[in-house]
């Protein structure tokens, strides 16, 4: 694909990683879960492992992005394009999606339930398991409130991936906190012996809150 068509993707990689780089392997029993928060020009995208005890690894965290300048079956086959390579190079067992939910702007929410659209294509494409999860459902699974703001949700995915740095754009962290809420409350990932690590008390405190 050329032009403003071709998938782009954000800071955090290249594309030449796209160009059949070695794909990461899981810890043994881990899920590795792709995340996406779907956007027709911003489409996040972050990898996860999960292991059976909670704790969870970074694998990959990115954007990829269309061009608004041009027609919309360009953009959506850039999108698809991008998510196909994110699955090639590192190899997810599910992949999880956020759920379309009705915003006051018509154009953004179609876009959005295009993008989401053509995730859950690729997901049928390749054979992968999907699920999709509510805006508030994953706040609600990774910070304990349903409405937590952008910033709660970007700390709390930084302390239980042990990240350094809060993890951007907005996009990319929405869909790694998509990868979290979908690998504790859906996939199967067996509860921890023992004492609990930091993130896993506090997994198991907003599990405890969601379902109040």
């Amino acid at each position: 694909m050329s032009g403003g068509g071709r998938a782009r993707l954000g800071d955090h990689v290249s594309r030449r990683a796209y160009r059949g780089g070695v794909t990461i392997r899981s810890a043994r029993g881990a899920l590795r879960v792709l995340g996406i928060d779907p956007g027709l020009t911003r489409c996040g995208v972050g990898v996860v492992d999960v292991a059976p005890d909670r704790s969870a690894t970074l694998v990959h965290v990115g954007v990829v992005r269309s061009d608004a300048g041009t027609p919309i079956e360009s953009r959506l086959a850039a999108i698809a394009a991008g998510l196909r390579a994110v699955i090639d190079e590192h190899g997810p067992m599910v992949i999880a999606v956020e759920r379309v939910f009705a915003q006051h702007n018509r154009q953004t929410v179609m876009g959005t339930a295009q993008a989401s659209g053509i995730a859950l294509l690729v997901a049928g494409e390749r054979g992968l398991p999907a699920a999709t999860h509510t805006p508030t459902e994953i706040k609600a699974a990774i910070t304990g409130y349903g409405a937590a703001d952008k910033r709660q949700v970007q700390a709390m995915v930084a302390r239980i991936l042990r990240l350094e740095e809060l993890p951007r754009p907005a996009d990319a962290a929405d869909a790694l906190a998509i990868a979290l809420c979908h690998a504790w409350r859906g996939g199967p990932v067996a509860a921890a012996s023992g004492p609990l690590t930091p993130a896993q008390r506090a997994w198991a405190d907003a599990e405890r809150l969601s379902r109040r």
